[in-house]
């Protein structure tokens, strides 16, 4: 039988709560009907709960160890073992129907691993499992507090975000240095943002550049000094006080200057 030993490179702490794996398992309960997809299972901790409670499970493993023990102690996955890197997967005809995705993820990929989720809103429905507790805060962070960034601002016009439980590092081997934390993004009924997607990321991430700074001086990068929009009182706040609605509000007005500005230059 392969012996599988934790490899630094891939950032792997595999977890020995059985307790723990169980409850992520039931993070999807509500979706039990649905495929489900486990990014990096590793020893099968959390897989065994998953095949246990009937979901029809397919798993995204990098490591080759990981995937000869999966194939030796889950038999039942034959077939269903993707020897890939979930950041590189196509997903788009992995399942016919929705699906939810979960796992015990690497901590050096998590901000990745939900923006990938993200590219794939229209099939992922959910999306849980365990991650660092500070993305955990800042995934589910409210306008106002100080964890609100870019991960929050982005993810949350799209998923419903929960803080589910604080997580113990003395339940992995080997333990982290950090806490760990089980969220569970629940895909919301938006279907459009209002406004120009790929500039809202770009409002987004200039605006939280200089994230102690007002959205008058974060902005100036996109707008310049002299912008006649400056005046409008949302611009007195620093960005981590918008909330999603602002942030679209404030990516329309963006938008209506680039195009005077460049109306004005032809």
């Amino acid at each position: 039988m392969t012996i599988i030993r934790p490899k630094k490179s891939l950032g792997q702490h595999f977890l020995k709560d059985f307790g723990i794996a169980q409850r992520i398992a039931e993070t999807l309960s509500v979706y039990r009907g649905l495929p489900v997809l486990e990014v990096g299972p590793g020893t099968g901790a959390l897989t065994r709960f998953l095949l246990d409670e009937g979901y029809d499970l397919s798993v995204a493993e990098i490591d080759p160890a990981s995937i000869k023990y999966l194939e030796q102690h889950f038999p039942n996955l034959s077939g269903r073992i993707y020897a890939a890197n979930f950041l590189k997967m196509n997903l788009d005809h992995l399942y016919e129907s929705k699906f939810c995705v979960t796992g015990n993820y690497p901590y050096y990929i998590a901000s990745q691993i939900f923006f990938k989720v993200l590219e794939y809103r229209e099939q992922v429905i959910c999306c849980s499992g365990m991650i660092q507790k500070e993305v955990a805060e800042r995934l589910s962070a409210t306008p106002g507090s100080r964890n609100f960034g870019i991960l929050s601002a982005l993810i949350q016009p799209w998923y419903d975000v929960e803080y589910l439980f604080t997580v113990s590092e003395k339940v992995f081997d080997p333990p982290p240095k950090v806490k760990s934390a089980v969220i569970r993004m629940t895909r919301n009924d938006r279907t459009e943002l209002g406004c120009d997607e790929a500039l809202y990321k770009k409002v987004v991430k200039t605006s939280f550049n200089q994230r102690r700074k007002t959205l008058r001086n974060s902005m100036k990068p996109l707008l310049g000094k002299d912008c006649p929009y400056f005046t409008l009182p949302i611009f007195d706040k620093r960005p981590e006080q918008l909330s999603v609605e602002q942030f679209i509000e404030l990516t329309l007005i963006v938008d209506k200057h680039l195009l005077s500005t460049h109306n004005n230059h032809d």
